[in-house]
């Protein structure tokens, strides 16, 4: 058994490109092999900013013997079948195939025999069409050459054992030894195989493996960050993406200007996050934000990274000058006066300006706040000026900042702090691992924005197709379905749709058809929502077919339901009504009303009697439905009586329809928790 090694060394790959471009190689070199019979089970892959391998271990020599029988068309097919069968098999004629006799007719057979090959034959025939139609989301052309590669493509090591797998790409041939790390040893070309792979570029400087440089990242990090009495910002998305960056990770520690601390810390962890890529540091103490960051070089220097780090403080002070200012700027107008300038922004041009937009949010937020159990005078308020931020110089300037800095300036304001938090938090939640907004005030404006952006987009018909959603509609109603969930609030989603429609000047007639769409999109995405968090999707389904727009009382229900249908009670009483239903369907006999006069069984009585003590009707609430439930669980023991006792299809048409009434009624009172035939069978 031999491994093999394979090396691609470019100029920098995208950090955010290194894990599905190396997946994707690996993925290619396994199908290369699987088509020759050989399974690459030890498969190893190494991606660092100039390289990404495969290393795939255990690989035999020769591939297996290959013989397989594939059965064509009929002999009588039309010749276009047999035509298309010939060229998919590389056969020029039918005198390759055999012909083979069943009861059904004669049909053509190909006899495949092949014997095996060198494996190292197999990928060096293979990999060079890998690497010229490598499925890169992005990628360049460069010089004369035809070969597009997510960046010029520098060098290609491809070992079999000791032995170089010999092709060529582009004019690139193939060799057995690796670059070292471009600055501390860009002399490096040492000789390599997979077995020695990572340690000899670690000789040279480079770390390969991805997930070891971003642990080197965090370690160094935190150490440095304890030698101040700091503790670390966690993030492990910035830790990812600069093990994307470095391939030899030295974290540095920077100080921040203490004339910068009083900006507000969103200001400061963003110019050092999205901007410069450094990670923020808290005082442990205090849980503030510590004047120190942190830099995550690519090169070990005599100097242990001091011209580094005072470059970096450099960049990173002449980029908060610029939030200083800006913050030191918006102050001095006023939330409120800034209103005017929204006029002239253009939300859609179909759907008008945020200063029309803020006008319906204050609307839906004077009917959302008694729902939500907020002051409605601060969700008006918070709703009227939640945009206002958008005119603000720091908003221009550091877009990621919008409804935060609207926040500050509501509280610069003198405003209620209830407002500025709800400006604060409104745009939340963005992500499914986001939190909700935390005050009744903030949510209140959050759904006011959401219902109001998915209401005037359904009205203009721009709804999301397939995988397209460029305003992120579906985003916007997983965040309404999160807030009403986590805050268990009972909002009639209909109506308030219908609302946000006429707020949109929607006509009378069109607005219910428009909002039970919507609502259908809703409970689509609330049952996606719910099978991610193990709640089964066709309980949902089987509580929404009878309607409702509560989302709260619906999954309430779903939950309820899913637990009953859990227990024996549930289990048999729903096989019982599969096997009623399944009756009632067969027959053509209507269903009367029950006669205790045809009685021939005493458990013909007992289910009737126990059918005649529930309810005709269900009350909307979700403790009546409770009730409901365990009043159904009673039923169990009549039930499996009358299915035990009782032959229903009797010879005698009038007890033949005597008990199919009563079977009638067990379905219909079952069916009042919600269409239980579409209930998958476990």
């Amino acid at each position: 058994m031999t491994d093999f090694l394979l090396e691609l060394y470019s100029e920098e790959i995208p950090a955010g490109m290194q894990a599905r471009g190396v997946s994707d190689l690996a993925r290619l070199i396994r199908e290369l092999l699987a088509d020759s019979g050989i399974d690459a089970a030890e498969t190893s892959t190494y991606v660092a900013p100039q390289r990404m391998a495969v290393i795939i271990a255990g690989l035999p020599a020769r591939t297996p013997d290959r013989y397989e029988q594939k059965k064509g068309p009929r002999v009588d097919a039309p010749e276009k079948a047999i035509q298309g069968f010939l060229r998919a098999n590389d056969l020029a004629s039918t005198d390759d195939l055999q012909v083979q006799d069943d009861p059904k007719g004669a049909y053509y057979l190909l006899n495949i025999d092949a014997p095996g090959q060198d494996t190292a034959l197999v990928l060096a025939a293979g990999l060079p069409d890998i690497i010229r139609n490598f499925p890169w989301p992005k990628s360049m052309r460069w010089g004369a050459g035809a070969l597009r590669w997510v960046r010029p493509l520098r060098g290609l090591t491809c070992c079999f054992g000791d032995d170089v797998i010999d092709f060529e790409v582009d004019g690139l041939r193939t060799g057995k030894t690796v670059r070292g790390h471009r600055f501390m040893a860009p002399e490096t070309s040492a000789p390599v195989s997979a077995e020695n792979y990572v340690e000899t570029l670690m000789q040279a400087k480079v770390m390969v493996d991805a997930s070891a440089r971003a642990q080197v990242i965090e370690d160094a990090a935190c150490q440095l960050a304890e030698e101040k009495d700091c503790m670390l910002v966690d993030d492990p998305a910035l830790v990812n993406e600069t093990a994307g960056l470095v391939e030899w990770p030295v974290p540095l520690l920077g100080r921040i200007d203490e004339a910068f601390m009083d900006v507000p810390d969103e200001v400061l962890t963003s110019v050092m996050r999205t901007h410069q890529k450094y990670f923020a540091l808290k005082n442990s103490k205090t849980n503030k934000l510590a004047p120190y960051f942190i830099t995550i070089a690519n090169i070990e220097t005599a100097d242990q990274g001091a011209a580094i780090i005072a470059g970096n403080e450099r960049v990173l002070r002449a980029r908060l000058s610029d939030g200083r200012f800006f913050w030191d700027q918006d102050r001095k107008t006023s939330l409120e006066a800034r209103l005017p300038a929204l006029e002239k922004i253009v939300f859609h041009a179909q759907l008008g300006t945020v200063a029309e937009k803020t006008a319906r949010l204050e609307k839906l937020a004077a009917e959302l706040s008694g729902l939500l159990g907020a002051d409605a005078a601060s969700a008006g308020m918070a709703a009227r000026l939640c945009k206002a931020d958008l005119v603000s110089g720091m908003a221009h300037e550091f877009p990621e900042l919008q409804g935060i800095m609207g926040g500050y300036y509501a509280d610069n304001d003198g405003l209620d702090a209830s407002v500025g938090a709800a400006i604060r938090a409104h745009y939340a939640p963005l992500g499914p691992s986001d939190d909700i907004p935390p005050t009744p005030e903030a949510c209140v404006v959050a759904l006011a924005d959401k219902i109001d952006t998915l209401a005037g987009f359904w009205m203009i018909n721009e709804k999301p197709t397939g995988s397209k959603d460029p305003y992120a509609l579906r985003r916007a109603a997983l965040g309404v379905i999160r807030i009403v969930l986590e805050r268990e609030a009972h909002v009639p989603l209909l109506p308030v749709f219908e609302n946000a429609l006429a707020l949109h000047g929607q006509a009378e007639g069109d607005r219910r058809p428009c909002a039970q769409v919507l609502l259908d999109f809703v409970v689509e995405r609330l049952r996606v929502y719910l099978r991610e968090r193990d709640v089964r999707h066709d309980v949902v389904s089987a509580v929404f077919a009878h309607g409702g727009d509560d989302i709260v009382d619906i999954v309430g229900k779903a939950k309820y339901l899913a637990d009953f249908l859990q227990t024996p009670d549930g289990s048999n009483l729903l096989a019982a009504y599969r096997r009623a239903d399944g009756i009632l369907k067969q027959q053509k006999m209507a269903a009367n009303a029950v006669s205790a006069d045809l009685f021939e069984q005493d458990a013909e009585g007992t289910l009737f009697a126990a059918l005649s003590d529930l309810p005709d009707t269900l009350d909307a609430s979700l403790q009546a439905y409770g009730q409901y439930l365990d009043e159904l669980a009673a039923l169990r023991i009549s039930v499996d009586g009358f299915f035990d006792a009782v032959l229903v299809n009797a010879e005698d048409d009038r007890l033949k329809a005597n008990r199919l009434a009563i079977l009638a009624g067990l379905v219909a009172s079952m069916d009042l928790v919600g269409d239980l035939a579409v209930i998958e069978k476990g």
